[in-house]
């Protein structure tokens, strides 16, 4: 359904994944317009992400809303991308003798003998030839783990929305917000922009937004994540799974003929521009030299992003039951990109006033697990 220009049925602020999967389904519902305080849509946390599909990866309610969101990334509608969103790739958790028992207790909270499963040493190394011998004592492998193209599936959602009527207004920044007769209305820099319901999908600046609209916070706090490319030296890596650190001290994965590495770092930090920091750059360099026979000799790209999460790492999605029409799309932490065609579903239907959608219920999805009322 089309908007106007300046009122529809959903504004949505932020035009990050989240904010915009939201819209894409949201537009079947209903007129919508996004808000973006950048100059282009997922400036922050969406577009330095290194994005990978693994039903293995988060808690209980994050892999059930992964699940969820399988069918769309494997059959998504026509003309939504060019090429497949997700391609082969695997993820290994790999533990050293002292977190043996970690592994174990990973592979029986997952709970999904036909996707993750036990792997011995000499096999992982087989698949990771550059791990240090000796260095895995236990791993845990989801073989149909996978890597995402985050610019195809955010701009899809873009796209689509686009198609149903729903628009995107960049450096848009709410600089006012306020509740009257019925609406919401936001000043921004583009301009002022009204609707029943408003959708707080901004990230890092979640609760920001909130108080400016006399909304109690839920808490929201934004953790930097350090990565950084190198070159792989003689090793041909195509072919390389993931690895991941059992207890996410460091991850690294083949990245455009590269290592991407991190040192999995979760620093809390005001909302900003992140940028790295040479500390935890040089960490993430000296965690994969131990466990690996690779030199980093040479840095050829490194950056931040923002992780934001609420104390118990479950997003945070519902009506705020103390004012009307104020709808919570927060506090994804790192599982945001694997998450968002469940996610958009979900909201596309909560936000519209219905329940959680039977597809999503069979796989676990509860909206309770998620509403804003259990951090009241």
């Amino acid at each position: 359904m089309a908007a106007d220009k300046q009122h529809c049925d959903f504004l949505i602020v932020g035009g990050g994944m989240a904010g915009c999967s939201a819209g894409y389904f949201l537009a079947d519902k209903g007129s919508v317009i996004i808000l973006e305080r950048e100059d282009q849509p997922g400036y922050h946390s969406t577009g330095r992400s290194a994005a990978v599909y693994a039903t293995s990866y988060g808690n209980a309610t994050i892999r059930a809303i992964t699940r969820a969101a399988r069918s769309f990334f494997l059959n998504p509608p026509a003309g939504f991308a060019a090429a497949p969103l997700l391609t082969p790739r695997g993820t290994i958790f790999v533990g050293r003798a002292d977190q043996a028992a970690r592994i174990e207790a990973r592979i029986e909270e997952v709970d999904d003998p036909d996707h993750f499963v036990g792997l011995d040493a000499a096999e992982v190394n087989r698949l990771v030839p550059a791990l240090q011998e000796g260095y895995v004592a236990a791993a845990a492998h989801e073989a149909a783990a996978m890597d995402i193209d985050v610019h195809a599936l955010h701009h899809g959602f873009i796209r689509g929305m686009r198609a149903k009527g729903g628009l995107l207004v960049t450096d848009a920044e709410v600089l006012a917000l306020r509740h009257r007769g019925g609406n919401w209305h936001a000043e921004t820099r583009a301009g002022d922009f009204s609707a029943p319901v408003i959708i707080n999908a901004a990230g890092a600046w979640g609760d920001a937004l909130a108080e400016l609209g006399g909304v109690k916070p839920v808490g929201l706090v934004p953790k930097r994540r350090t990565a950084l490319t190198f070159q792989a030296g003689d090793w041909d890596v195509s072919k390389w799974p993931i690895i991941v650190d059992i207890a996410e001290e460091f991850y690294f994965k083949p990245e455009a003929g590269l290592i991407l590495c991190s040192p999995a770092d979760e620093t809390p930090i005001p909302p900003c521009d992140v940028q790295p920091d040479e500390i935890d750059v040089a960490i993430a360099i000296d965690r994969v030299e131990r466990a690996t026979t690779l030199k980093v000799a040479k840095i050829d790209h490194k950056w931040a992003g923002l992780r934001t999460f609420v104390d118990d790492k479950r997003p945070v999605v519902g009506f705020d039951q103390r004012v009307a029409g104020f709808f919570w799309l927060v506090g994804q932490g790192g599982y945001g990109i694997q998450t968002a065609p469940g996610m958009g579903r979900l909201v596309g239907a909560l936000a519209a006033g219905g329940s959680v959608p039977n597809e999503m219920a069979e796989f676990g999805v509860d909206s309770a697990a998620l509403s804003p009322t259990r951090l009241v």
